[in-house]
């Protein structure tokens, strides 16, 4: 997460950033949330009952989903990723 908290300074303006936590508590994740995206530009929540994952069909963390602003999941990928994949996946979706 603290990659894609870097690279998000510089997309901020063009993507939105969601990051969620589906075990754990709402000050245990807010705790996370402050340490792992400093910067301020992902906007996280708590998915306690699962309903986001299970309507992505995400089984579990990390994973990333790259959504279309016609609401289209358009890619995404398992685990982690290096800074060079994620930048080009974002100019990607956003037809840089």
């Amino acid at each position: 997460m603290p990659v894609v908290d870097a690279i998000s300074v510089d997309y901020a303006d063009k993507v939105d950033f969601v990051a969620v936590a589906w075990r754990g508590t709402a000050s245990d994740t807010a705790a996370q949330a402050a340490a792992l995206m400093p910067s301020g530009n992902i906007k996280w929540g708590l998915d306690a009952d699962e309903v986001i994952f299970g309507s992505y069909g995400v089984p579990y963390q990390p994973v990333t989903v790259l959504i279309s602003a016609g609401k289209r999941v358009v890619g995404g990928w398992p685990g982690l990723q290096d800074e060079a994949t994620i930048r080009a996946a974002l100019d990607m979706l956003i037809g840089s």
